[in-house]
């Protein structure tokens, strides 16, 4: 009697352990469904941003074929005298500057601003010389 009672029992168990494994198993199709639709979302989203390029990009090229203009480009002018004695002025008084004086930062400042004044009045000097 102790037999068939244990058998049965034993039974009950495989019995919820299987019902266990097959929820455990429901649950993984489940999650990787989940992770499937994910994608597919993902996918639709990437066809439709490439298929948005692929008209934009046609369309310049389109535009690109059909117009055809002719530009005269006119020369450019270079730096003015003055602009040019501005950074040279600078770069030279932040240079000296830093060297003499004993506070660095503060000589290079001071030089820098010197300097840039003077190399623009020079510049400006020597624009107003060319142009006569």
């Amino acid at each position: 009697m102790l037999t068939v009672v244990f058998s049965l029992y034993a039974c009950k168990d495989t019995a919820n352990e299987a019902k266990v494994v097959e929820e455990d198993k429901q649950m993984v199709i489940d999650s990787m469904n989940v992770v499937l639709e994910k994608q597919k979302v993902e996918l639709a989203k990437q066809k439709s941003i490439d298929s948005m390029q692929n008209i934009v990009d046609s369309q310049k090229r389109s535009n690109v074929s059909t117009h055809t203009t002719t530009t005269v480009t006119e020369k450019r002018k270079g730096w003015s005298g003055a602009a040019k004695g501005a950074v040279i002025g600078a770069g030279v008084g932040a240079v000296t500057g830093a060297i003499v004086s004993k506070k660095k930062g503060e000589g290079a400042i001071i030089g820098g601003l010197a300097g840039a004044g003077l190399g623009a009045g020079t510049g400006a000097i020597i624009d107003s010389k060319k142009n006569k």
